[in-house]
């Protein structure tokens, strides 16, 4: 597997939102859901539109099942994630039992390489020139999630890391970003 590192840069992600968006309203959900809730590439090119979509509007929260803990874990769908689900759903009326990432070829999901290929493209589109694939929307979230003082134990957690390192490591934390994290807690 090639490593492939976050995306850093906020005006680079509002980039490839907008290219994403002008092309597929499916991939812009791809990776706007993707950003905003750091789960796996596998768990989410299998949703399924019951798994986020109660019928009338958007869940407040994904529930997924963790086969590694056997737990069952709660991933907050912000305003963002809302907003673009209300745009896809309400354009493309799909049954509760689709997934949400169909395949324009047949009922299944698009295939891990159909998904590198569509946020490596935006990537490449707006301007970033590191390595950029599927995996860097995991990474991504993590990344800013740090940055804004999520702190690392439940990002760890959330990973499946032992480490403080390994966990800072993976998101792309620098030593010189280690101390400019953002607890702004804005009451």
């Amino acid at each position: 597997m090639e490593y492939v590192v976050p995306i850093k840069d906020i005006s680079k992600i509002n980039a490839m939102k907008n290219i994403l968006e002008a092309s597929s309203l499916r991939d812009f959900v791809l990776f706007v859901l993707g950003i905003n809730t750091g789960i796996s590439a596998q768990v989410l090119l299998n949703l399924k539109v019951e798994d986020i979509w109660d019928g009338k509007k958007t869940n407040e929260f994904l529930y997924v099942h963790d086969e590694k803990t056997s737990e069952v874990r709660a991933h907050f769908l912000n305003n963002q994630v809302h907003s673009a689900l209300d745009k896809y759903l309400g354009k493309y009326h799909l049954d509760q039992n689709d997934f949400l990432f169909k395949s324009k070829k047949n009922e299944k999901p698009i295939t891990r390489q159909q998904a590198y290929r569509i946020i490596n493209h935006a990537a490449k589109k707006a301007g970033i020139e590191e390595k950029v694939g599927l995996h860097s929307i995991r990474k991504t979230f993590g990344y800013h999630a740090y940055r804004k003082g999520v702190t690392i134990s439940i990002l760890m957690n959330m990973f499946h890391h032992n480490s403080r390192t390994e966990t800072l490591n993976y998101i792309g934390i620098t030593d010189e970003e280690k101390n400019q994290v953002r607890v702004d807690v804005n009451l």
